[in-house]
This record gives structure tokens, C-alpha cells and sequence, in this order.
């Protein structure tokens, strides 16, 4: 396969999904979607799992079927294995699963804090379920920064975890949830020295704070906006959308002076309704500045206002591979590459089509 052809695959089954069984999977959560993790040629990636698919795997190749042919795709799928960490639990009796998952094939990801202040149906961001895996017990409300220390310990002395993701929802303090975030990175570095943490919150109130997350032992940091159009915000995420775009600026303008050019990294969703020029647009603007765009498409999760109210669909996959390669372009231009943060993210890349176009 050619590849042109295996960038339009990717963004096509980033869309249609797969029918796969696999040992790693997301569910609930904050999103972007509910998904299996494999690598795919040669790279890690999250992909939906759709029983609907017209996409399959068989003997370990990515497979068609269309009006009764099967096609082999010439493209290599590896489920990710189970690890090892999961069967392990904390003293009193925690699973170390609830406390944190794999992601991708080498990431460690946990949502320190699995409520949110802006969950209430009028305020929720309308593609979230950060608290539907906390009702299906699927996860503890609070991981301590003893217990992350634990587990990340864990998930690096038996799988060969590379580097962690810590996101948490927003508090009601001037912090949104960051400092909390602080205290689980330097449990994290005390445990395992050296070992790369991206953190994920809003902009906190003082700008000040983000120092202390770098200084706390974070290398990278994710603030991010999933939309920069206004009436998108208003419309999708009526809580978050009460931070003004400004304060948004002036936060990544300070975390890149803080972590670095190309440290600093924000989502942008393909499918809210924004259009397709002024995304790619602001995603130039972003790489300017040094945030490393990553642009994800929208994939409606369960348990969402987006599914359980609107209805909504993900992108059209023509679309989503049109902005996907203008984003990376700007992106080679601008000299940034996913693969050059240090932890998060856009370093580990499955979310996203961008690391199939060098970005």
C-alpha cells in the first residue's frame, strides 16, 4: 500500500472503527472515544470498536469486506497485549487498574481526580464521561500520590512504561485541580526518577502555578481548548467555555517560556462544527507560538450528552484527513513533531492520524 493510501486507511478506520478483540481497551472516561489499542503498522494507535466496522482483523492483517469481498489492505495490526500491571493490587486492596491504564503500547495514563466541577448537564462539555467510569466502578474517585507512585513503579519495572499522562477533571479552586497534579508528579519522580509526566488541566487562575508543575518534575503540559471558535465552545462545552479564549493565550504563552517550544501541546477536535479553514488556521497561530496542536477527531463517546442528547456523529473522514495534513504540514514547517515531546499526548500519537504524515 502506497502511502497516501495508508494515511486515508488510518483516517478512515479512525472513523468506521475495527471489529477486534482487544485485551486493551478505553472506555467511559474524558474521551476522545471508546477504543482499542493496537499497533498498526508499525505504530501505536486508538481505534473505535465497531462490531458495525466494515473494517476486520484476521491473522494479524487489516482486512475490507465490502458487498461480500473481503480486500487484504496490506496493513499489519497487533493488539496490544494485556499488562502485566493490572493484576497487581495496592494494600488495601485497590486494583492497580482503577488507579491507572495503559495507553497506546507504552503510556501510562490516569485521571488523578475523576470528578469535575462543571459535570452538571447545563455546564458539561457535551463529548465527556469523565464520571461515567467512576459510577460503573471502573475507577476510584481521588488516586493519591503514594498510590501513583506505586503504580507507576509497577508499570515500569514489568512493562516497560515510557512515559505517564496525568489529566484531572477542574475543581472549584483558583488551581482547577493543578496542584493536586503537582503533588502526584513529585511522588511519581521520587519513585521513578527521570521518568517523562505530561500534565492535563485548564489554565489555572495564576500563572504562577504552572511553574510549580514544572518544578514539580512535569515535562510537558496540555492545556487544552478543543476549539477555538467561541459559538463552538458556547455550544459544546458551556462550563469551559466561561474561560475566555484570552485566558487560554496567555496561559500556552507562559507554559511554552516555562516547559519549552514544542512542550506545550492543546487538542483541537475535527467534527464540533467549526470550519475547516479557520481550525487549521488556528492551528498555525498555535505552532507559532510553540503549542503542538493535536488535532483528534470528534467520535461520539458513550455516555455523553453528545450520544445520549444531540445524536452527534464523528467527522467526515474526507474532512478530517484534509485538516490532518494541513495541521501536519504547518507542523513540519514549524519544525515540531509529536515524537519530540518528552511524555503525553501527541508523543504517544494513537489518537491522532498526525504521526502517520511525520507529525
Amino acid at each position: 500500500m502506497t502511502c497516501e493510501n495508508a494515511v486515508g486507511t488510518r483516517v478512515d478506520v479512525a472513523i468506521r472503527g475495527v471489529r477486534l478483540a482487544a485485551p486493551v481497551r478505553r472506555t467511559g472516561g474524558a474521551g476522545p472515544s471508546d477504543d482499542g489499542h493496537v499497533v498498526l503498522d508499525g505504530l501505536a494507535s486508538a481505534i473505535p470498536l465497531r462490531p458495525d466496522s466494515p473494517y476486520l482483523v484476521r491473522d494479524g492483517r487489516l482486512l475490507l469486506e465490502r458487498t461480500g469481498a473481503v480486500t487484504d489492505l496490506g496493513v499489519t495490526v497487533e493488539p496490544v497485549a494485556r499488562p502485566r500491571f493490572y493484576d497487581l493490587r495496592t494494600a488495601d486492596g485497590t486494583p492497580y487498574e482503577q488507579i491507572a491504564k495503559l495507553h497506546g503500547r507504552d503510556v501510562l495514563a490516569t485521571t488523578v481526580v475523576q470528578t469535575c466541577s462543571r459535570y452538571a448537564p447545563e455546564n458539561r462539555c457535551r463529548f465527556c464521561a469523565v464520571e461515567e467510569s467512576l459510577t460503573a466502578g471502573a475507577t476510584i474517585a481521588v488516586k493519591t500520590p503514594a498510590m501513583l507512585a506505586e503504580v507507576a513503579r509497577a508499570a515500569v519495572d514489568l512493562d516497560g512504561i515510557r512515559h505517564v499522562v496525568m489529566t484531572t477533571g477542574t475543581s472549584t479552586a483558583p488551581d482547577r485541580g493543578a496542584r493536586h497534579l503537582a503533588r502526584c508528579v513529585r511522588a511519581v519522580q521520587e519513585a521513578v526518577p527521570g521518568l517523562p509526566v505530561q500534565v492535563q488541566c485548564e489554565p489555572p487562575a495564576d500563572p504562577a502555578t504552572i511553574t510549580e508543575l514544572k518544578e514539580a518534575g512535569a515535562a510537558s503540559i496540555g492545556l487544552h481548548v478543543e476549539s477555538l471558535d467561541d459559538a463552538v465552545r458556547r455550544r459544546w462545552m458551556p462550563g469551559k467555555s466561561t474561560v475566555p479564549l484570552a485566558e487560554y493565550w496567555a496561559a500556552w504563552t507562559e507554559a511554552v517560556r516555562v516547559f519549552g517550544r514544542n512542550q506545550v501541546s492543546t487538542y483541537l477536535l475535527v467534527g464540533l462544527g467549526e470550519d475547516p479553514d479557520e481550525l487549521v488556521e488556528g492551528a498555525e497561530r498555535l505552532i507559532e507560538l510553540g503549542v503542538y496542536p493535536f488535532v483528534v477527531p470528534f467520535r461520539p463517546l458513550a455516555g455523553t450528552l453528545a450520544v445520549d442528547v444531540d445524536g452527534a456523529h464523528a467527522p467526515d473522514p474526507a474532512v478530517l484527513e484534509d485538516v490532518t495534513r494541513r495541521v501536519a504540514a504547518a507542523l513540519r514547517a514549524g519544525g515540531m513533531r509529536g515524537a519530540d515531546q518528552m511524555a503525553g499526548c501527541a508523543a504517544c500519537g494513537a489518537c491522532s492520524v498526525l504521526q502517520n504524515l511525520s507529525a
